[in-house]
């Protein structure tokens, strides 16, 4: 009798955090590594949330929480919601360990055996395992960068069968950065109109991360009519720079947040009492240092892109949101490095450039999509700016 179960078969570790655990092994022993892989703010969490956490610890706020989350953090994110133009009451609300656990809990309490969850691609490296986990059966939907790396509504449409359950989107997407706004959303909500049978997850973590003056929009605010088919997913670990935390949560209707607080409670149980402290001061306090962050970002969005269309073989469109960039390296397909190492994937070509520039990133078909890879921008302005110096010289020393 074998002693691993034949469901951890259908899932693979995850590919960002083992580069990530490579790089830091790489600098623990001392090499010269520039990490790009990690999607985590280079900046600390702002003062007035880490004062919100100690000044719960001296008051004792220390004991177990409701499962799904305290009264004052549900009422934090009811508030946040109807900023943003969505009304949800308390009891539509959960609070999980960061947002991979309230997917989780989504796909694991409606999932079943065959149901369809339509994915489209580039995507987050575990949506298809959490979906194969839960015994789905992701189905891929591609968005070509000439489409601006966003789904088309005429593209869902054709990837809906009757076995279909849920479609993810994710806007800013990781790991492009393309976001959608109200008026690209509405042809999509008028598909999901026409198929009662289907759910929609939106994966909003990123939706305060945005530039150019761009606005994000949600499913359930562009289209209330599907609220009570939706699960709008946000959290504080990218916006509020909180991600060790491990703060994520959800709007959906009664019946799934029931469902989901059931499979919560027979695992990990609330989250941490602190950290919940912590996120009502991020949600309800001043946003003068996300305002600072974004400002920032911006400005290093902009070099990245620029210096990354400047290598030989890369091609790199400017993205909406989020704090990465998705080139494409196709112009480097088929040649061959200093040392001889020939590039013929897009694993090749950055497996290369770990080795022979010491440039940490991500190959596109971890996330579904060979040809490009992800570079996370969330670092120094003066480590990114080596960085991809490092990174046109490789090209330009591809033959």
């Amino acid at each position: 009798m074998p002693l691993i179960a034949d469901r951890m078969n259908r899932i693979s570790p995850s590919q960002t955090m083992m580069i990530t655990a490579k790089v830091r092994a790489l600098k623990a022993a001392g090499k010269d590594i520039i990490g790009l892989s990690a999607g985590e703010p280079d900046f600390d969490t702002p003062a007035h949330i880490k004062q919100a956490a100690i000044a719960a610890i001296n008051q004792g706020e220390t004991k177990y929480t409701d499962v799904a989350g305290t009264p004052a953090l549900r009422q934090a994110v009811v508030e946040k919601f109807s900023r943003d133009g969505i009304s949800y009451r308390p009891e539509e609300i959960i609070v999980s360990t960061g947002g991979k656990q309230v997917i989780f809990n989504a796909m694991l309490a409606t999932v079943q055996a065959g149901d369809e969850v339509i994915i489209p691609t580039p995507c987050w490296v575990s949506y298809p395992d959490i979906v194969q986990l839960a015994e789905g059966q992701p189905v891929f939907l591609p968005c070509p960068q000439n489409n601006g790396f966003k789904m088309l509504a005429e593209d869902l449409e054709k990837a809906i069968t009757p076995r279909t359950k849920w479609v993810f989107l994710n806007s800013p997407n990781n790991p492009t950065g393309a976001a959608y706004s109200a008026e690209e959303l509405r042809p999509i909500c008028d598909v999901l109109l026409r198929h009662p049978q289907l759910w929609v997850f939106s994966d909003d973590i990123y939706e305060k991360l945005v530039y150019d003056g761009f606005k994000a929009a949600t499913i359930a605010q562009v289209e209330p009519r599907l609220k009570d088919r939706a699960v709008t997913m946000n959290g504080c670990s990218k916006a509020y720079a909180m991600t060790g935390w491990r703060i994520g949560f959800c709007g959906a209707p009664v019946e799934l947040i029931k469902a989901m607080e059931k499979l919560q409670g027979q695992s990990t149980s609330n989250t941490s009492s602190i950290s919940q402290a912590a996120a009502v001061a991020a949600l309800n306090g001043p946003e003068e240092a996300l305002h600072e962050m974004v400002k920032v970002y911006q400005q290093r969005r902009n070099m990245v892109v620029d210096m990354l269309n400047q290598a030989q073989g890369l091609n790199c469109p400017k993205p909406e949101g989020a704090f990465y960039v998705f080139p494409s390296m196709q112009g480097c397909i088929g040649k061959t490095t200093p040392r001889g190492k020939p590039i013929e994937t897009d694993e090749d070509f950055v497996i290369a450039l770990l080795d022979e520039e010491g440039v940490a990133a991500v190959h596109g078909s971890a996330f579904i999509y060979p040809g490009h890879f992800r570079i996370s921008y969330a670092t120094s302005t003066e480590a990114l700016r080596e960085a991809c110096t490092r990174i046109q010289r490789f090209c330009a020393s591809l033959r």
